[in-house]
């Protein structure tokens, strides 16, 4: 720095000046008097403290006399090493699966500089240390670090906590270094408050290493106990890549949200091999517990990945809609228009009650262009449960859907809408219900499968759910349904119907072969009884029309059908702050 005084000030007065400068900018400084050339005084700064920016800056350019030693050189190779992974004959064998080998899915997943530290990478190490003579590459006693990756990495712009087993140490099962450093994870995360994801490739226990961790107070059932304490306060996100048998079969069921990828994930609670000698059941992995088993019949499962890439790409779209924890709210983006106009809307809902049709292309029509979201496609199909974005806020909606069993709720899709909206309430997720449904499902066939328990839990959930709720009455709102749907009585911020709408106990034919069957069949005259048939269904109809529902202030308003989208965005921003109190008690006993 270079500084000019005047040119009657003395040297004293120059060297005091060239003192403070260089203390206040940590430089040195050169200070002239009058018009001289040559500096009167010259001061050096203090040097700044090592590691900050200015000492890095400043510091001379000069040859550095200290560098790596040996020490720190044997160190970079034992970490060589332990990044090898398992005997080479494992890793070629994830080739003939199609699958990575778990420090490149590592990088599939966060790129080079995704991963912010690892932990526990030395465990085991006194045990199989490379340098041993009984140890050797092919060896099946090598243990880096136990089978177990853990740590903190950054995804799509994210901290969050992960885990991934190594399939090339004994099969990614878990034993004693393992567990410990997978309750570290879990424990950690209840601290942080940042989301957990589980790429899952596991055996399960190492049965004969079982001593150690499996009954411990800190063994593998506190994995389940850290579940349970972690669930509803950060988002936990699992990805199977392989058969997790038994103990490791319980992360994906705990988990928020687990995806499967096709040919390649399976879960079970037991290997084909122990279900062939405790039952006599002869069965392969993937009918046992693969994907579409999950997918398709047990509801476990909330996606199918094609492949390792798909698998990314999923939870990268669905961690989108979701805050890093119970504390935070979900993250908006910039609003985009529908993928179609409103304006369809009310074409797309057919004139006649009874008529299926497609609820997506109602959804498509409300929706950010590209942001519907499905989880559980494939399972209780008659309801839609997915994320998606109004104006860039995340929503879940819960829809019935007419095109499938004509939109009637039966029990596994009661039981996927309750899981649904718990944790969407859990996250602080607002809620949309599109109602279109004759109600639950009735018969012996449902009764066994439980439609009254679980539509009591769909029901459970709306009643408890905490977060801003809008309900619109598309068409049909029959029976129980309009309860599970968040109807008037549920405490949702609105209630709107579309033209379409219709509420009731029943529809039109059921209440009229109810009330008055008896009465019908002593008309003699087919005719005269038809006659009698259709005006009575006309009475009912206009009983149960949403323009009396209105007329009655049951629902709040009847909007048209091109002023949905609108509609929605205004009441979502307009009761985004709401708070809702449940009553003070330990929690409810429905679920």
């Amino acid at each position: 720095m270079k500084v000019r005084i005047s040119d009657g000030a003395t040297d004293e007065e120059a060297s005091a000046i060239a003192e403070a400068l260089a203390q206040h900018v940590h430089d040195e400084v050169e200070v002239y008097v009058g018009d001289g050339d040559v500096p009167a005084v010259v001061r050096e700064g203090p040097a700044p403290a090592a590691g900050t920016e200015s000492a890095s800056k400043s510091a001379p350019e000069t040859e550095d006399e200290y560098g790596p030693t040996e020490r720190e050189e044997s160190l970079w190779d034992e970490i060589e090493e332990i990044e090898l992974g398992g005997p080479e004959k494992y890793k070629e064998r994830l080739g003939e699966k199609g699958k990575l080998f778990v420090r490149d899915r590592l990088d599939l997943w966060f790129g080079e500089d995704g991963m912010l530290f690892e932990d526990g990478k030395f465990a085991n190490f006194d045990e199989w240390h490379p340098d041993s003579p009984e140890v050797s590459e092919d060896n099946d006693d090598r243990l880096p670090g136990d089978g177990l990756l853990t740590g903190a990495a950054e995804f799509e712009g994210r901290d969050l906590h992960f885990m991934a087993n190594d399939f090339t140490v004994k099969a990614g099962s878990m034993a004693e270094k393992g567990v410990e450093k997978f309750l570290r994870m879990q424990q950690r995360a209840l601290k942080s408050g940042k989301p957990v994801l589980y790429l899952m490739d596991s055996s399960g226990g190492r049965i004969d290493q079982q001593t150690g961790f499996f009954a411990n107070r800190e063994g593998i059932g506190k994995y389940y106990y850290n579940h349970s304490m972690l669930s509803g306060r950060v988002p936990q996100i699992c990805v199977l890549y392989g058969p997790c048998i038994a103990g490791a079969a319980y992360t994906p069921v705990f988990a928020d949200f687990t995806i499967m990828v096709e040919g390649m994930s399976a879960m079970a609670i037991a290997s084909p091999r122990m279900v062939q000698m405790v039952t006599g059941e002869d069965i392969d992995m993937q009918d046992l517990g693969g994907a579409h088993v999950h997918a398709e019949e047990s509801g476990s499962a909330d996606l199918v990945a094609e492949d390792e890439e798909h698998a990314r790409e999923l939870v990268a779209n669905l961690i989108s809609y979701l805050p890093d924890n119970a504390d935070e709210k979900p993250p908006v983006t910039d609003g985009k228009a529908p993928a179609k106009s409103p304006e369809g809307i009310d074409g797309v809902i057919p004139e006649a009650p009874n008529k299926g049709y497609d609820m997506n292309e109602v959804i498509e029509r409300v929706v950010d262009d590209g942001s519907h979201f499905e989880l559980k496609p494939n399972y209780g199909g008659e309801i839609i449960t997915s994320f998606a974005r109004i104006d860039g806020r995340p929503v879940g909606i819960v829809a019935n859907q007419p095109a499938q069993r004509a939109g009637a709720i039966f029990p596994d899709a009661a039981e996927k809408a309750a899981e649904f909206i718990w944790t969407c309430d859990a996250y602080d997720v607002p809620l949309l219900y599109l109602c279109d449904t004759p109600g639950f499902m009735a018969g012996s066939q449902v009764e066994k499968d439980a439609i009254l328990e679980k539509g009591k839990k769909f029901i459970y959930a709306t009643s408890s759910a905490t977060v801003p709720k809008q309900t619109v009455v598309v068409r049909k709102a029959y029976g129980a349904g309009i309860y599970a749907m968040g109807g008037p009585a549920y405490d949702p911020e609105s209630v709107i119907g579309l033209p379409s709408g219709e509420i009731g106990i029943m529809g039109p034919e059921a209440a009229i072969n109810a009330v008055y069957a008896r009465k019908l069949s002593e008309i003699e005259d087919e005719d005269e009884r038809a006659e009698r048939e259709a005006e009575l269904r006309e009475e009912y109809r206009e009983d149960i029309d949403i323009h009396r529902m209105a007329s009655e202030v049951v629902v709040d308003d009847v909007v048209p059908p091109s002023t949905l989208r609108k509609e929605l965005e205004n009441r979502f921003e307009f009761y985004a702050g709401v708070e809702k109190d449940l009553p003070d008690k330990k929690h409810g006993t429905i679920l």
